[in-house]
């Protein structure tokens, strides 16, 4: 399948224009591409109790396991961000959302844009080498 990586970040952009970010003000959108050609969009939602703050890209991923079930697999996901003065932001995903990325897609690209704006575009096993996995865990 090819992946247009520009409409793919561009979901992404529309997804955090329904960020719950009172807190930071950094509004976050993700968009998951699965193997079977569907997209997922999530942003991040904040909580006073920081803890229970949940990120884009584990919200759009929890919405493709809940329409696709547990046997999704990732084959992109764009993350989108922008801070609290409304200005583009590069970001990565943080080290527990690398973990869920993952999860279900080992072979998954990531894909976000730098401060200019040019899209970046890394497998997820650049992002967490020696990632904990089923192999790990299970030896599969």
């Amino acid at each position: 399948m090819k992946i247009n990586y520009d409409e793919l970040i561009g979901n992404a952009s529309i997804a955090l224009k329904n960020s719950y970010s009172p807190y930071s003000k950094s509004k976050v959108g993700a968009a998951v591409l699965t193997k079977s050609g569907n997209v997922y969009l999530g942003c991040n939602v904040e909580n006073s109790s920081f803890s229970v703050t949940s990120c884009a890209e584990r919200n759009a991923i929890s919405s493709a396991v809940l329409l696709e079930g547990p046997q999704m697999e990732i084959s992109a996901i764009a993350i989108s961000s922008v801070d609290r003065n409304n200005k583009k932001a590069s970001i990565t995903p943080c080290g527990s959302c690398r973990q869920a990325i993952i999860e279900f897609g080992k072979d998954a690209e990531v894909v976000f844009s730098d401060d200019e704006g040019k899209l970046i575009i890394l497998p997820i096993s650049e992002l967490i080498p020696h990632a904990y996995t089923a192999k790990t865990f299970l030896g599969k």
